[in-house]
């Protein structure tokens, strides 16, 4: 004799699922655990004073200085930073790492100190008034 679900037995909703996004089929696909953010930072480390002078690389203290870097990729446990958003860490919390031929930086979502959000093309403007 076959048996089926209890009467009192309630049934168990399904989550929905994100839908999956398709990729080129040479690429391979890259996908994070936890809390990781892949970061690209600027080529050189040379920067500018506000007055415009550049300041080389060696001349900036390295452990105390904090850097500003693109996200490239996000986990899924990624709570405050999105792809393309700015992000400010400081450059010997994160690990260096080589993906597609590129050096970036493998972060965790507590060494991210601020968010910066993608700027904004100029077709998502709304067009105003002039003035």
């Amino acid at each position: 004799m076959a048996r089926g679900p209890s009467p009192d037995a309630k049934p168990t909703p399904a989550r929905p699922r994100k839908p999956r996004t398709r990729r080129p089929a040479g690429e391979p696909e890259i996908r994070l655990t936890g809390d990781r953010l892949v970061v690209r930072v600027p080529e050189n480390g040379e920067r500018k004073s506000s007055g415009g002078l550049l300041i080389p690389a060696t001349a900036a203290p390295a452990p105390k200085r904090l850097q500003w870097g693109d996200v490239s990729l996000v986990g899924p446990d990624v709570r405050v930073a999105r792809l393309g958003d700015q992000v400010l860490f400081l450059p010997s919390s994160g690990l260096e790492v080589e993906l597609r031929g590129e050096d970036l930086v493998l972060l965790r979502e507590r060494d991210v100190q601020a968010v910066s959000p993608a700027p904004a093309s100029r077709s998502d403007r709304v067009p105003g008034q002039y003035l």
